[in-house]
């Protein structure tokens, strides 16, 4: 049964590993008979399938290519070949400069390049990417990890939300998450870097991007494992008044 509302459903956000109970960092968004993956990171996959088929999902995602973000791409690779499922064309894969070569790479055994595209069909995401997907408008913008990162604001029936990916906080997602009816942000990092470039959210800062975005509610998600998630959600509630959860891996929130 579909529904028309624009949804999110956490497969894991954990970091910067799967554990027992929690997979790494991967999202379903769904409006209408539209599935979107979002973010592939390590044990999403199986967690994604008690949601939908492979089959039944329109496209993929990346904001970048840490592996707690993007490993089970590798797996799906394999899924999508030699799965009992017939796949009527490679899946649409937006995702970080070069993703197509980092596949290739650790999927090959010999000298031949391994044919990712006959799998995924390779979209290099760029600062003010825009793409539609179904029912789904998606405007991706970059973002500060240290490498090639991105967050993304996904658009279904006048409803927004916006993920995060892994970065600082910056302008870039700020401006992105603009009136947003929900903010997907990590906090990852318990405190800011005495030294060297900061390249994850505090809790705080969390809290900081989403009161200066304007977001109606706040989800808090990739919390670091020297927090835990009731810290993180306490500390972003510091710096940010309106309505906050933690996308704890299962939940189904409705952006509304």
């Amino acid at each position: 049964m579909t529904s028309d509302l624009l949804q999110l459903t956490v497969l894991g956000s954990a970091t910067p590993h799967a554990t027992a109970d929690n997979p790494c960092s991967g999202y379903l968004v769904s409006s209408g008979a539209t599935r979107l993956w979002m973010d592939a990171g390590s044990g999403t996959l199986a967690r994604l399938q008690r949601h939908v088929r492979l089959d039944e999902v329109d496209a993929i995602w990346i904001s970048h290519s840490h592996a707690d973000h993007s490993a089970d791409l590798l797996t799906t690779y394999y899924a999508v070949l030699f799965a009992n499922v017939r796949f009527e064309a490679p899946i649409p894969l937006y995702g970080p400069p070069g993703i197509a070569d980092r596949l290739a790479h650790f999927l090959t055994n010999t000298a031949t390049r391994s044919p990712v595209e006959s799998a995924f069909a390779v979209q290099e995401l760029h600062d003010g990417h825009q793409a539609r997907v179904g029912d789904l408008t998606l405007t991706t913008r970059a973002v500060e990890h240290g490498i090639p990162a991105f967050a993304v604001r996904v658009e279904a029936g006048g409803r927004s939300l916006v993920y995060s990916g892994d970065t600082a906080p910056c302008a870039n997602l700020t401006r992105l998450a603009e009136g947003c009816d929900a903010l997907l942000c990590e906090a990852e990092s318990s405190q800011a870097p005495a030294d060297g470039p900061q390249v994850h959210h505090t809790p705080e800062d969390t809290g900081d991007t989403a009161t200066a975005a304007g977001a109606a509610r706040l989800l808090v998600t990739h919390v670091g494992p020297t927090l835990t998630p009731d810290e993180a959600v306490r500390r972003a509630s510091t710096r940010f008044h309106g309505p906050i959860d933690y996308a704890a891996p299962g939940t189904t929130f409705s952006i509304a």
